[in-house]
């Protein structure tokens, strides 16, 4: 699959969006970044900035330079599996989570909510899941954690209440493990990324391929050294680097080869368009913004104020981000290590909004 690449690495319309980066890069917001622009089918701007660390004789970022992309894993990954199954005819949306996972319904006291979770509501974070519980700490095994994840008490019942839920989506890989007979690796390796040539997009990278990734954190809290090169989300650590949350490694050139099987499918027929329109279609209840799997755009947003209602995308806790508006046919990618080199830097939020609307004003739709 073949991208026209107008005018990639550097562009001086975005002199504005990208002089928002290097401030960032110059006040530690992060050490380093790589961003993307991808408009009316061209590529117009691929670029790294900055270094993996704050030290001044760190590897520089390049444009295809691999990050950690935390919860893209749940676009790129997860919900591009559960479209592509949906698209064959294999997944049911209103399918129930029992039927294929049916640790979820045995021996809970609510277990009449719990028969009722469908892949829907897994896939628009409604299943009533908690947001976040730190299983790490009591599983330490890929099974272990398994299991606990499937015993989670609901808090509400299915349906009633959007709640941007890890475990929802942990439970829905597997899920969709099981509906493909397949490991959630392999099958979107050999049904997504190869197809799209997303050569560098991977999960577990190597060790060998670890000294050329952007380090994470200092981790002194769980393993008790740098995380580089391996996933920094300790659920997707437990479960072996492989998870339908997190995990995935990927590339700013990647995720714009990935937006554009959405944008301009005809070009890149993975996904057909009543697909894409199906899985960008607001959710119940009322006033969530969740799609099935992407986010919208609610006010405020990360992607700005530009970005239409008919745009979609999602963030990653390492600083990563991509936004698609289907309507302009421009799509974004910001690839960081805000995390580094601990989690207590969130100036990226400030960042975020402030750099899209400084790329669509450029772009000048």
């Amino acid at each position: 699959m073949h991208m026209r690449d107008d005018n990639a690495k550097t562009n001086p319309r975005l002199g504005t969006a990208r002089e928002l980066l290097l401030e960032a890069i110059r006040n530690h917001s992060f050490p380093g970044c790589a961003y993307g622009v991808l408009a009316r089918g061209s590529v117009i701007a691929c670029e790294g900035l900055g270094r993996f660390t704050y030290e001044p004789d760190a590897p520089r970022v390049e444009a295809e330079t691999i990050f950690d992309v935390a919860s893209l894993t749940k676009i790129a990954s997860t919900t591009a599996m559960a479209m592509m199954l949906y698209e064959r005819g294999k997944l049911d949306l209103e399918m129930h989570l029992g039927e294929l996972l049916p640790g979820f319904v045995v021996g809970r006291a609510d277990s009449q909510w719990a028969r009722a979770v469908t892949i829907r509501h897994l896939l628009s974070h409604s299943s009533g899941l908690p947001g976040y519980r730190p299983l790490f700490r009591e599983a330490r095994s890929p099974a272990e954690l398994l299991r606990v994840s499937l015993a989670l008490p609901l808090e509400v019942a299915p349906g009633t209440r959007a709640e941007y839920s890890d475990h929802g989506f942990i439970l829905l890989g597997k899920a969709l493990e099981v509906l493909a007979q397949d490991s959630l690796n392999r099958w979107t390796r050999r049904e997504i990324f190869a197809p799209l040539g997303m050569d560098s997009t991977i999960f577990c990278p190597s060790e060998s391929m670890r000294a050329s990734i952007p380090p994470t954190e200092e981790d002194h809290a769980f393993r008790h050294r740098v995380v580089q090169g391996e996933v920094q989300d300790e659920h997707a650590f437990v479960l072996g680097g492989v998870a339908g949350h997190a995990g995935l490694f990927s590339t700013v050139p990647d995720l714009l080869r990935f937006s554009t099987a959405i944008l301009t499918p005809e070009e890149a027929p993975l996904f057909s368009y009543p697909t894409i329109l199906t899985f960008s279609e607001r959710q119940l209840p009322v006033g969530s913004s969740r799609a099935l799997g992407w986010d919208t755009p609610s006010a405020p947003s990360s992607s700005g104020t530009h970005f239409s209602t008919r745009s979609i995308g999602h963030l990653g806790y390492s600083g990563c981000s991509l936004w698609i508006d289907l309507e302009a046919n421009v799509a974004v990618v910001l690839l960081t290590n805000r995390t580094w080199p601990d989690r207590s830097n969130d100036e990226i939020r400030q960042l975020r909004p402030a750099f899209h609307d400084a790329v669509r004003n450029a772009l000048g739709f």
